[in-house]
């Protein structure tokens, strides 16, 4: 074991030495492998971070929660608008029909929504979301409040004038968020309502979805002061549970809203069932190209790098012929002589690699400076990084470690 742990130590400082005392040449042949360990982890990490984003916007909108709307999610140029454009908005007779009928669900809330102003004192913000909800909202949404509290089912009950705000909302309003609470803002329509609550700070949403930052929430009954249910972009929540899965609840959902609605067996649906678990489906094939296009500039740049580490490798062994010589003449084996410059390969591409790393680093920084999101480096690709330096340090060290391990000693020994 110590005799292995030799050999690997002297191959590192071989390395090393290599780097040293030709940095320029050294640098230069390893500049591929640099830049392919450079796109491999950029893209894989962008991209997993990105999928961590999406997946957590998708967490927010609602784990196994069906969305009942007019409209389709979705879009693309051949997205039929004019089919559903005519179709009737969901009503809150509707909800209550649909708490009858569908047992299984194990959480169903209805809400509508406009954009307006809200006003203290001599703020004023515009283009603010408003959203109208009935209770059950914050246990299908990720809806939490860290400074005072939601609505209670006396406010549901009776359309209490409460508002509960978003939490930078509430930091340009009051300038920090904590001085919101008990506060009496100005809605539309000069409508004056309490600050019972302020949400946490939560981020941009990828999906554009639920933007909780920057909207105030009130109850469905108050809500309805403010604007009409048709044209607040009325929807119904549900969300499954336990013991359901989310196709059996769409299902029964699509089974009662087409008895509510009392459609034939032959009339096609008026509603859409949009499913938030299989939207992420729809990501899928732009994360893979993202990833086909950043290993297929990769690969180009390990190729160039190999060639460049295998280039060092030979100069290498013609520059210690004498040193193999003499360690094959006082008994040092093929093997440890292949293993040797085998592992300085290895070594010289991990160096490569690293700096490719340190170059991610920098700029994950910079994208999470710039996006709506963090972007981080996982330990898995990590890993690859370094299995992926390996394997070329090896692939491009075997044929110069195969031809000093065949050195004749004596050829060797006197050769200049």
């Amino acid at each position: 074991m110590l005799r292995y742990l030799e050999i690997v130590w002297t191959s590192f400082k071989m390395a090393l030495q290599e780097f040293r005392s030709n940095k320029l040449r050294t640098f230069l042949s390893l500049l591929g492998i640099t830049f392919g360990i450079f796109c491999i982890i950029s893209v894989l990490s962008t991209i997993s971070s990105m999928q961590r984003a999406v997946n957590n916007d998708l967490k927010s909108l609602g784990n196994k929660t069906i969305y009942i709307d007019k409209w389709q999610y979705g879009g693309g140029p051949d997205f039929p608008w004019w089919k559903y454009v005519k179709r009737p908005t969901p009503k809150y007779e509707e909800l209550l029909l649909l708490k009858q009928k569908v047992p299984d669900a194990a959480h169903i809330s209805f809400g509508i929504e406009t954009n307006s102003n809200v006003d203290y004192g001599d703020n004023s913000l515009t283009g603010v979301s408003y959203y109208g909800n009935t209770e059950d909202f914050d246990k299908i949404q990720s809806v939490n409040v860290n400074i005072g509290r939601y609505f209670q089912q006396a406010d549901f009950d009776r359309g209490t004038p409460y508002v509960v705000l978003g939490y930078q909302i509430a930091e340009k309003l009051f300038g920090k968020a904590s001085k919101a609470l008990d506060k009496t803002v100005k809605l539309k329509d000069g409508k004056n309502v309490m600050v019972i609550g302020v949400i946490e700070k939560q981020g941009q949403s990828l999906l554009g979805g639920w933007d909780y930052d920057n909207s105030i929430l009130l109850t469905y009954k108050y809500m309805r002061q403010i604007v009409r249910e048709e044209y607040g972009q009325p929807k119904i929540l549900a969300q499954a549970g336990d013991k359901i899965s989310t196709e059996a609840l769409k299902n029964e959902l699509e089974g009662a809203m087409r008895s509510i609605r009392k459609l034939s067996p032959t009339q096609e649906n008026n509603f859409a069932l949009n499913d938030i678990d299989s939207l992420s489906k729809f990501f899928d094939p732009i994360f893979r190209g993202m990833n086909i296009g950043g290993w297929s500039i990769a690969a180009l740049s390990l190729i160039v790098g190999m060639f460049g580490v295998a280039n060092i490798m030979f100069v290498t062994v013609r520059e210690r012929t004498p040193q193999i010589g003499l360690k094959k003449a006082i008994g040092a084996k093929r093997a440890v002589i292949m293993i040797e410059f085998l592992l300085e390969s290895a070594f010289l591409c991990i160096i490569g690699g690293l700096i490719g790393l340190a170059a991610v680093f920098v700029l994950t920084l910079i994208f999470s400076a710039m996006l709506d999101f963090p972007v981080f480096i996982p330990l898995n690709i990590i890993i690859l990084a370094v299995v992926i330096c390996l394997f070329t340090g090896v692939s491009a060290g075997i044929i110069p470690a195969f031809i000093a391990a065949r050195m004749d000693p004596v050829v060797a020994i006197r050769s200049k």
